[in-house]
């Protein structure tokens, strides 16, 4: 099949950091192979065959099995497999065809028209049609805590036919032709979310998809059961009879569980880094770095604005210069990552500004703030106390750090370390935090991973991995609203620089560690990492060798 787009349109569509290898695909047109033509262009790849059940590790418990409006890691690694996307990605970022078989870009880059794949059935057995792209953009537009910027230009969708989708938006949306995967931007049925709210609709907790898999039980603090779907349009896919995917909260009881041979694969790394290398080279077990870079991964530490402590950037720059950040990629993520000192990650690097260094150890000038602050040690050494919340994916490990940080320098730390979903609700929606350690991702373009985290607009009590901060700044806004439509690279380039800079002058949030992701795998698991978004993808492709 072919998928068409405008000639000149590279110039409009030359903006992320993915444009170099995206420039191949913004020409007049190219040819995408079929999933055949790609398995039989790999070297001797041996035939897939069907059969056997993969046991999935995923760290903690997802709140919800449909990314339609959550962002949170565990559900972007179950929702794929049943809820799909228009597109899927390669290792090279190279956009395929998922539930849309053909798209075009007009030249001027307002109008996105997508042939959609006809004979679909959702799991119920109902028809997918264009009305189904439709309402799930409208849902992302205004739920999603990055869909509501991925999708803020976005004025109709014409559905001329049940097989067609035409988004018009009113600016450029310079990142759209790679926001459309199935963890980002997922596809779901009108007919049953029509009416309802899409946090709450039991959709949630009982998927119905066009995906490889067919949603069978979720056990609370167990496991989720997913089986093959015996009427996959992709015909002879999927390869496996069922998906089991397991919930083990604890770090150790992971390392102990590929050690005895009880799962088969994961995403993270699953175990803590210093077991890593131990685990890794169990017989039978592989390590895989890739499938990461549609993530764009970091650790960063985000300050709750509401706060009047915290409302003082001398405040924000001594807890700045109170973290060796050097120290705690060492010790505390064994090395696997780069020290960031922006919130734009250092592997984001069309956008990340070089000249940004990090605040720098220093206990001397972490003091000597926080006295000209107003909060002198009392008799027990001590200034004020403060709340720390970590997401989970950082380990319990960071939050110790932070804590052990901030102690030197008289700040008492309550470090409150929680379970997936509990850390959730308590940071977005209780919001009784005064730090939070988050692991959000940059992803490919930082108007959608980095944009939602301090846009004013984007501050909605309840909604996870939003603006947490409550963090405003007219002038940030503007910038960030101005690179979400600006069409040219260097431009855009030049106005996420001058975010940049006001962010890290204004100290309004820290950006810590790039970590680095790390797959887990039994040797005989096939086709486990294809594209970019590794195991966060269907499983479609994945088999078990004999």
């Amino acid at each position: 099949m072919t998928v068409k787009l405008a000639s000149h349109q590279a110039g409009a569509f030359g903006f992320n950091g993915w444009s170099v290898v995206l420039a191949g695909l913004l020409t007049a047109s190219f040819a995408l192979l079929s999933p055949h033509a790609l398995s039989a262009a790999r070297a001797e790849a041996p035939q897939p065959v069907r059969g056997g059940v993969l046991r999935f590790l995923v760290e903690h418990e997802p709140s919800t099995l449909v990314t339609i409006a959550h962002t949170a890691g565990p559900t972007q690694r179950v929702s794929p497999k049943v809820t799909e996307g228009l597109l899927t990605y390669d290792l090279d970022f190279k956009p395929r065809p998922a539930l849309a078989s053909e798209w075009s870009v007009s030249p001027d880059g307002l109008s996105y028209t997508f042939k959609l794949r006809q004979g679909v059935k959702w799991h119920d057995g109902k028809d997918f049609t264009a009305a189904d792209v439709a309402y799930s953009i409208k849902l992302l537009k205004e739920h999603h805590p990055r869909g509501r910027g991925t999708f803020a230009s976005v004025t109709a969708v014409e559905t001329p036919d049940p097989a067609t989708a035409i988004i018009r938006l009113s600016k450029p949306a310079p990142y759209l032709l790679t926001a459309l995967d199935a963890n980002e931007s997922p596809i779901v049925a009108k007919h049953i979310y029509e009416g309802t709210d899409p946090l709450t609709n039991k959709n949630g907790s009982a998927p119905i998809g066009t995906g490889p898999f067919i949603f069978k039980e979720w056990v609370r603090g167990s496991h989720i059961i997913l089986d093959r779907n015996p009427d996959y349009w992709d015909t002879g896919k999927p390869y496996l009879d069922r998906v089991v995917v397991r919930f083990i909260a604890d770090q150790s009881a992971r390392s102990a569980a590929f050690e005895t041979g009880e799962l088969d694969l994961a995403g993270g790394p699953p175990v803590p880094y210093a077991d890593l290398a131990r685990v890794s080279a169990l017989p039978g077990l592989g390590v895989e770095k890739h499938g990461y870079e549609y993530a764009g991964r970091m650790t960063q530490l985000y300050f709750n604005f509401e706060r009047p402590i915290l409302q003082d950037r001398r405040v924000r720059l001594a807890i700045a210069h109170a973290i060796d950040q050097q120290k705690l990629l060492d010790v505390v993520y064994f090395g696997y990552g780069k020290v960031a000192p922006s919130v734009v990650s250092p592997n984001l690097k069309a956008f990340f500004d070089p000249s940004i260094e990090p605040y720098g150890y220093d206990l001397k000038a972490a003091n000597r703030l926080l006295d000209e602050a107003g909060y002198p040690r009392k008799a027990d050494g001590t200034r004020f106390p403060l709340r720390l919340y970590a997401n989970p994916f950082n380990t319990q490990a960071s939050g110790d750090f932070i804590k052990q940080s901030l102690a030197r320098v008289g700040i008492p730390v309550d470090f409150q370390f929680f379970d997936f979903s509990t850390y959730i609700q308590k940071t977005y929606t209780g919001r009784d935090f005064d730090l939070t350690l988050e692991s959000l991702q940059n992803l490919f373009d930082p108007t959608l991973g980095v944009q939602r985290t301090l846009w004013s607009s984007n501050f909605r009590v309840g909604l996870p991995f939003s603006n947490a901060s409550h963090y405003s700044n007219p002038d940030v806004d503007r910038l960030l609203e101005a690179a979400a439509v600006e069409a040219d690279l260097q431009k855009r380039r030049q106005l996420w620089f001058a975010f940049q800079k006001i962010v890290y002058e204004d100290v309004a949030a820290l950006g810590l560690i790039a970590t680095d992701g790390v797959t887990i795998f039994n040797r005989k698991v096939k086709n486990h990492t294809i594209g970019v978004t590794g195991v966060d993808a269907s499983f479609a492709d994945i088999y078990i060798e004999k």
